[in-house]
């Protein structure tokens, strides 16, 4: 069931949904508690809660290592997670999903065990502005220990990726392409399975951060024809310490493992030591499982809603607040205006005042969002900014918390005499 126009918010039934977060019934400064700064990290409902608190209190044991119940209750509930993960972005196999702490780690994972036998002296290694760091530097790591050459794909005044840019780039030759799905600093979509056919003829690697994707849309490993692709658990109402990489079999296979220790071997002798099948040989000591677990039910709720349901919620949202920022004359949004090219994240900053100070104003009407580089110094200097001000939707907002972020805007402006 599509959310329309004119249905909304109704129809994802938004009241429901946000009576399963109890932390959305909090108060901020003595107000009502507006949540928006989704991109950074999501608020966890009562279900994924519940999973997670049910394994400490039931049959909490270590994984993979015992034979006893507890034990094999836990690894059977951490690996029905793997599987819950694999399905939710298509993957062909839940073997080729690694869970990592982050989609940082899982970047630095790729970097790491696939870039350093592969990237060589004089290959291009292509990344975009539009990256997070954490997209962006170990890419720009590599290529200097491997004497690799960076290029930097710009984007237009609007922020979206120039592709005609890219596209003679690519047909220069790369070895790897590191790209954002989603810009988190500016919500802009990018058309990553045209781009991934412009840089398989070209002959290279793909690597997708799809941290601000995967929680807001649909994502589709098999559809983008990517090799790697990362994401956080903390961004889609899963723990802070959970996330996911996704690769090819066939590379994943050929990759030196990322960390060394328990439960990544098969075998160890005094001489040489063989790792563990796949996906266990990039998880290296005791995981992360109760977070992984926890991860598996966020999974469990976003199938439940509906990840298009979710992105027309937004798209909604976003059709509500636009205008409004934009009808501003002090205000300056950063960014396509088309809502078709963006999610649920807007980068604004108010002529006369700091996105710091904005951000502290709208503290005191209750209202979280983010103010700073969002760990993206390429992008904000291509902005000519040193930060911005981000307020980001998830499904549990509302066309009033919209409301109530542009009538504390306007506060704002009235403190500074804007």
């Amino acid at each position: 069931m599509a959310v329309t126009a004119r249905g909304g918010p109704r129809a994802l039934g938004v009241e429901r949904i946000r009576a399963d977060f109890p932390v959305l019934s909090r108060t901020a400064s003595g107000r009502p508690l507006v949540w928006l700064d989704n991109a950074s990290t999501s608020q966890k409902p009562r279900q994924v809660l519940d999973a997670m608190q049910r394994v400490y209190e039931e049959h909490n044991a270590n994984i993979h290592r015992g034979v006893y119940e507890f034990s094999e209750r836990t690894t059977a509930a951490f690996e029905e997670a793997r599987e819950k993960v694999a399905r939710f972005i298509n993957a062909p196999a839940a073997r080729e999903v690694i869970f990592v702490r982050n989609a940082t780690e899982g970047l630095n994972l790729v970097a790491y065990a696939w870039g350093r036998d592969n990237v060589k002296p004089a290959d291009r290694v292509i990344t975009t502005v539009l990256e997070h760091h954490s997209n962006f530097v170990p890419w720009q790591q590599l290529a200097k220990e491997a004497g690799a050459d960076l290029v930097v794909v710009d984007v237009d005044d609007e922020g979206r990726l120039r592709l005609d840019q890219l596209r003679r780039e690519l047909e220069r030759g790369a070895k790897v392409l590191a790209l954002t799905h989603t810009s988190n600093g500016l919500g802009v979509v990018n058309p990553v399975a045209e781009i991934v056919r412009w840089a398989k003829a070209a002959g290279a690697t793909v690597v997708v951060d799809a941290a601000q994707s995967a929680p807001h849309t649909t994502v589709d490993v098999r559809a983008l024809g990517c090799d790697f692709l990362a994401f956080s658990g903390h961004k889609m109402l899963g723990p802070v310490g959970s996330g996911a990489v996704w690769g090819r079999a066939e590379l994943l296979e050929r990759m030196r493992p990322f960390l060394y220790g328990g439960d990544m071997i098969s075998r160890v002798s005094v001489d040489r030591s063989e790792w563990n099948e796949l996906p266990w040989k990039f998880e290296a000591g005791t995981s992360s499982y109760v977070d992984a677990i926890g991860l598996g039910a966020a999974v469990d709720y976003l199938t439940a809603v509906g990840m298009e349901r979710i992105h027309e919620h937004e798209t909604e949202l976003l059709r509500h607040l636009l205008p409004k920022l934009l009808a501003d004359e002090a205000v300056t949004v950063y960014g396509p205006r088309g809502l078709e090219e963006r999610v649920g994240v807007v980068s604004f900053d108010v002529r006369g005042i700091h996105p710091h100070d904005m951000a502290t104003l709208l503290d005191r009407e209750g209202i979280a969002v983010r103010a700073g580089h969002h760990c993206n110094h390429p992008l904000m200097t291509r902005l000519g900014v040193p930060a911005t001000t981000r307020a980001s939707m998830y499904l549990y907002n509302t066309a009033a918390e919209c409301d109530a972020l542009v009538d504390a805007i306007a506060k704002a402006k009235k403190v500074f005499g804007v």
